[in-house]
């Protein structure tokens, strides 16, 4: 019997926990529409002539200076405001700024937009990962952590066929506009829906531990250090997945529209299943540190394969989405276990904060190695060609991910509640 008092509890409780994560799925797939909208209305077209590889990758650096500041302290704020106000200021920020995209004019105008969708688009996660830390037991974290995630699939699926047709349709000012218009509408069904569940309503109004000193706690630090090299493989696919579909295979708009969903499909199934392994071995008798531990050493790792092995696989456009689609399940199923590691760890009132922070190193990698991409494939495609520019950063990426791999499984620590944080926080109840 489940030890979790919000599951124990009987009536429409168990039922509510499907509905609230169901708010931060369709949170996290419009956070993906608004990121990528951008992404492929300048892979052709009107905004390409205007937008070279080089300035695209300087303006997704934009955005990852924006997305490293705002985790630094967005996980804090909304562990202070609690789910409701914290998740909502997100959005109502993103959204925002993702409107903003259709008045820019100039590469410089998208920076500014791009940075301020960082600031809003940080939030996200930290949010998520305290609903769900909120409303669901350690068993059942990494499934519901990989049903909330698989919104970025689903998100990045969405976005092609969505972008393409109201870009062709309706023209890349209009798109901005009406994709703004959805994430106001989620804003006003979480407001008059969420709230936390009166059994966790305690913990999560906790007194809040220091920034410092969680950056000083091993787990967190190394956590955060690992996010430095996984994530930016994540934000490669998802950000030049267009271009990379034009500038190597000649694709259009229309081909990628219907095609580039592909990876992130199979990304969406690995986000589902990456969670349901770790969960079905924990029931055959694995403690949940080392099922976790094992879940992202297996999925980590085939990630890294697959890029590093891609060039010598990629002959057309058909099985260069096959090893963008290995890669993405890889990514997801390994992503949707160190979602639930924060939780594992940390007291509830210090998820979002835990998640926040790690994500700086998200952040720093993204803005670090997405202006590298830019420079490196406009570089070497000069020298020789995509193909060879294009193969020589899939490697590169297959690198990193084992880097991160190799940090999770040696250097993180193990995966048990950290004595000194929960004293912290339970005497600061007491008093």
């Amino acid at each position: 019997m489940s030890t979790n008092p919000l599951i124990n509890k009987p009536g429409r409780l168990p039922r509510m926990r499907w509905v609230m994560l169901s708010f931060a799925f369709f949170a996290t797939v419009l956070n993906y529409v608004d990121r990528l909208a951008f992404n492929y209305l300048s892979a052709n077209g009107e905004l390409r002539e205007l937008i070279p590889n080089d300035a695209f990758g300087y303006i997704a650096t934009a955005f990852f200076v924006a997305y490293m500041a705002s985790n630094l302290v967005s996980g804090f704020i909304i562990d202070k405001l609690g789910t409701r106000v914290g998740y909502s200021l997100c959005m109502a920020f993103w959204t925002t700024a993702s409107l903003l995209h259709a008045f820019a004019r100039l590469p410089f105008h998208f920076g500014i937009a791009r940075f301020f969708l960082g600031i809003g688009e940080a939030g996200n996660w930290p949010a998520a990962i305290k609903l769900t830390s909120e409303w669901f037991t350690p068993e059942e974290r990494s499934t519901a952590t990989g049903i909330f995630n698989s919104g970025a699939a689903v998100g990045a699926i969405v976005a092609p066929p969505l972008i393409a047709w109201l870009g062709i349709h309706y023209g890349w000012q209009a798109t901005f506009i009406i994709i703004s218009s959805i994430g106001y509408l989620w804003l006003v069904a979480f407001w008059f829906t969420y709230y936390t569940p009166e059994r966790a309503v305690k913990a999560a109004r906790a007194r809040t531990i220091p920034p410092l000193k969680l950056i000083k706690t091993r787990f967190v630090a190394w956590l955060t250090f690992s996010k430095v090299f996984m994530d930016p493989v994540w934000y490669f696919i998802t950000f030049w997945i267009g271009r990379y579909l034009v500038d190597v295979h000649g694709w259009g708009m229309a081909q990628i529209g219907w095609f580039a969903m592909f990876p992130f499909i199979v990304a969406d199934i690995g986000n589902i299943l990456g969670g349901l392994f770790t969960q079905f071995i924990i029931k055959k008798g694995i403690p949940v540190p080392r099922a976790r531990k094992i879940a992202v050493g297996t999925f980590g790792s085939l990630l890294a394969l697959a890029l590093i092995l891609g060039p010598f696989i990629i002959t057309t456009p058909a099985t260069a989405l096959v090893v963008l689609s290995v890669a993405g399940f890889g990514y997801a199923a390994y992503t949707s276990n160190t979602m639930a590691f924060p939780a594992d760890v940390v007291p509830l009132s210090a998820t979002a904060s835990v998640w926040g922070v790690a994500s700086v190193g998200a952040g720093l990698g993204g803005a670090l190695f997405q202006a590298l991409s830019g420079a490196t494939i406009e570089r070497i495609s000069k020298l020789y060609d995509y193909t060879f520019a294009y193969h020589t950063v899939f490697v590169g990426y297959g690198v990193l991910a084992l880097v991160a791999v190799l940090v999770i499984l040696f250097v993180l620590g193990p995966l048990e509640k950290n004595r000194e944080l929960e004293e912290f926080v339970n005497e600061s109840t007491a008093s």
